[in-house]
């Protein structure tokens, strides 16, 4: 109610900013926890915002956590940085120590003079002559620097040094980067001080860690032994250390989770309550909300407990407002109708009250898709499938799962579900399991009783290769099979064109029956929106024109089904030139009528088709120009339905008090914390929407060629696309033809090799052979071929169906709700 307000001047920003600023506390404690391995688990329970006093002690114990981890991590991180310089100076004396150790008394065995990176680096022959000072440089350098130090040391120094570089024993971490390597150790002699001011230039260039080399044996022993203590203290320490930082990290790991729902909660009531308006006293919250009307007790129950507990002495309540602004819509949902709704939302959200496509798609869809799909073997496969995951849909494992491609097939399981039984019906319709035919109800076709009645002679069958069974014949054909089709045409040669026949008949009768549904569906946005001219002016036009031509269609197909048996078959006539001929006013001599008047009938139908595109393009706009009237200032509050409008009032004390503006009720799942806040900025997008889309009853436009321009939009797609939608429906026929014909290779290029062997070699290919007729099986015919279905089925809903009567101009209803995985 103050959208000019700027966002520092509104009312509780200030709390709003302490929120802010205790998350950044919380993002510090959890990044934390990540450092330390440790993982943060979800709430255990669903923590009430806190209030005030709590908010500050949740304040003064997380930065206090924030403080101590601080302090502890530094002395930590400290500690880890001194052990590793005294473990490496350590190291680096010990194998200095290869290289500077004193020759061996007089009298000892001489050594042998092998090259050797143990052997001392002053030879006993030169003992004379120690007496000029010989100076050392030791220390540690990154491995990736050794050679270019080297080269640098050589060119710069002109060889007037001794080098030696070896691996340190055991990896360390690089203070840097924090990754654990292994160090190389040092060790230069050299003669002059310009020498020794060169080399540690150089050292400091390329960030080694030098550390002091005594020059005699017997102090190298005692810093050695003195390091060794140095260690074990500082070994001590760290491990002190180290159990009070995991202490300090239990409790967070305890606090954090219910810290961090309770702020979001508090920070999302304040954003909310910014969005209220005072009175003109400054005492009282006012809020104009959506609300279902079956939820308007709760939310009454709610504002007297809220004002209750926060000792307010004015109570809250609730008064209706009148509003023009369309309704938002909420479709509730459960985890089985979930999925078929996100397949229309995805399409358009449905306007307020406009009837919902997705109870109807519940049944559709799957059976589309199983048209499509039909296969025993492949839809038990989908099902089972499915079926696992419905049956485990709590398990943790599999709601958590991070992979998107996972998420999207366990969220439509109930989807998936359903187009697996289905596509068994459809398999067992057309008798294809994996290809095959199977043989439940004996054949109705008999062999035998063609070759006893017939001229089959030995010179016929040897000259004819393949036999065609002739139904005219007593006996040969006993009667429709019981179920589905027979399985003997799996054996014919000519199968493929009896399927494309069955199967594309079939596609053109249920498209328009699907389509016709889709039309009659209108009927209820009609007569819900108290716009009943539009079912003389539109919805019959509409029938009219799609039963005269196509309807007359699907009689045709089932009139020939029942007129002409196989006895006359030869001379039944086309129905496609027949429907061609409809439209010319003509008749061929060539083709025969199916009955008599025929081409009377068609013309009549042809006619009215034609008669009811005017009707259909001027009967709307013609009736609301002659019913303008004067515009009224606004919708009456009666107007709303189920919906309501009001304001409710609290006292500053009570800040979850609000006003509320009641409204209606379509459906819809609980949205995320604060995702639905600018919900309301769709309004006046989606009103104009849903106005021209008939949906309003008072859509009254005072621009008659608006109104023409609408009505001669939908005309001209509904009479085109009465044509272009019909023939769409044979993808139904393309792809069932498809699936069944890849299923046949898959079997015929792979299975099928496996049989051909013979004894045990059989046997022994057989394995990688079903092994790759299932790989192939589950890629290419249940991935790539059943999502090539969905998006067909789909299609099918959103353009050829849904268009028949579902504007989806209309937004959801995004409610303020502190949803359990809010914070995920």
């Amino acid at each position: 109610l103050n959208p000019k307000v700027s966002a520092f001047q509104r009312r509780f920003v200030g709390e709003v900013r302490r929120c802010e600023e205790m998350e950044k506390t919380f993002t510090f404690l959890q990044q934390e926890l990540q450092g330390a391995g440790r993982v943060l688990g979800p709430c255990p329970d669903n923590p009430r915002a806190p209030l005030a006093r709590e908010a500050l002690r949740v304040q003064e114990q997380s930065e206090q956590l924030a403080q101590e981890l601080r302090e502890v991590s530094r002395n930590r991180a400290s500690l880890r940085g001194r052990l590793r310089e005294l473990r490496q100076y350590l190291h680096v004396l010990r194998e200095g120590q290869r290289f500077t150790s004193l020759p061996a008394p007089l009298g000892s065995p001489p050594r042998p003079r092998a090259l050797s990176d143990r052997e001392p680096i002053l030879d006993p022959s030169l003992h004379q002559h120690l007496d000029r000072k010989i100076n050392f440089v030791a220390g540690v350098i990154h491995p990736w620097r050794v050679s270019a130090f080297e080269r640098l040391l050589w060119r710069a120094c002109r060889g007037y040094l001794v080098a030696s570089f070896v691996e340190m024993p055991e990896p360390m971490e690089d203070p840097a980067t924090g990754e654990s390597i292994t160090w190389v150790i040092f060790l230069i002699s050299y003669w002059g001080e310009q020498i020794g001011q060169k080399i540690r230039k150089i050292s400091d260039c390329f960030h080694c860690h030098m550390y002091p080399y005594p020059d005699s044996e017997a102090s190298r022993a005692d810093t050695m032994s003195g390091l060794h203590s140095q260690i074990q203290d500082l070994s001590v320490v760290l491990e002190e250390t180290e159990q009070y930082l995991a202490q300090v990290l239990d409790k967070v790991v305890l606090a954090l989770p219910t810290w961090r729902v309770q702020v979001q909660k508090m920070k999302a009531i304040y954003l909310v309550l910014n969005q209220c308006s005072f009175d003109v006293t400054e005492k009282c919250l006012i809020a104009e909300v959506w609300c279902p009307v079956r939820d308007l007790t709760q939310v009454q129950d709610a504002l007297r407990q809220g004002s209750y507990k926060s000792g307010s002495s004015v109570e809250c309540f609730v008064q209706r407002i009148p509003t023009s602004e369309s309704p938002p819509t909420l479709i509730r949902t459960n985890k089985f109708t979930a999925g078929f709704q996100s397949i229309v939302d995805a399409y358009g959200v449905a306007s307020y009250q406009e009837v919902n496509p997705a109870p109807y798609a519940i049944i559709t869809f799957p059976f589309i898709f199983a048209i499509m799909f039909g296969d025993v073997g492949h839809g038990l496969l989908m099902f089972l499938f499915a079926l696992w995951m419905v049956l485990y849909e709590n398990s943790p494992s599999l709601q958590q799962a991070s992979n998107e491609i996972w998420l999207t097939f366990f969220e439509g399981r109930y989807l998936i579900l359903l187009m697996g039984a289905f596509s068994i019906y459809t398999g067992f319709i057309y008798n294809e399991c994996f290809s095959k035919a199977t043989v439940i109800f004996p054949s109705a076709w008999s062999v035998a009783t063609m070759a006893n009645h017939s001229s089959w002679s030995s010179a016929y069958l040897a000259t004819h290769p393949s036999l065609t069974l002739d139904p005219n014949v007593t006996g040969v054909f006993q009667g429709p099979y019981p179920f589905g089709i027979d399985p003997i045409w799996s054996l014919a040669t000519n199968h493929l064109n009896f399927l494309n026949s069955f199967k594309m008949k079939m596609s053109v009768v249920l498209g328009i029956v699907h389509m016709g549904f889709g039309v009659l569906l209108g009927v209820f946005n009609h007569v819900h929106f108290q716009q009943r001219h539009r079912l003389v002016l539109e919805l019959l036009p509409e029938m009219i024109f799609l039963l005269a031509l196509f309807g007359y269609l699907v009689f045709l197909i089932f009139y020939k089904w029942v007129k002409f048996s196989a006895a006359d078959s030869l001379v039944a006539p086309s129905i496609l030139i027949h429907f061609i001929d409809m439209f010319l006013f003509t008749s061929n001599a060539d083709n025969l009528p199916l009955y008599r008047g025929q081409v009377p009938v068609q013309t009549v139908l042809v006619v009215l088709a034609l008669a009811s595109v005017p009707v259909l393009l001027l009967g709307t706009p013609l009736y609301l120009c002659c019913r303008r009237r004067v515009p009224r200032t606004g919708r009456p509050a009666v107007r709303l339905g189920s919906w309501w409008g009001g304001s409710a009032m609290g006292t500053k004390q009570g800040l979850t008090t609000s006003a509320i503006s009641m409204q209606p009720e379509a459906a819809g799942e609980q949205e995320p914390l604060l995702e639905g806040q600018e919900a309301g900025n769709s309004v006046n997008a989606t009103k104009e929407d849903v106005e021209s889309g008939g949906h309003s009853p008072d859509a009254e436009h005072l621009d008659f060629a608006e109104v023409f321009m609408h009505q001669a939009i939908h005309t001209i797609e509904y009479c085109l696309g009465c044509v272009s939608n019909t023939a769409s429906y044979l993808r139904l026929w393309a792809l069932s033809l498809a699936h069944a014909q890849l299923s046949e290779v898959l079997w015929t290029m792979v299975m099928r090799n496996g049989f051909v062997g013979l004894s045990y070699v059989g046997g022994v290919v057989l394995v990688p052979v079903f092994a790759a007729f299932a790989v192939l099986t589950v890629a290419i015919l249940l991935v790539m071929e059943g999502l090539s279905a969905f998006l067909h089925a789909l299609r099918l809903h959103w353009v050829e169906f849904q268009n028949k009567f579902y504007v989806g101009a209309g937004y959801k209803l995004c409610p303020f709700t502190f949803a359990p995985d809010a914070w995920e």
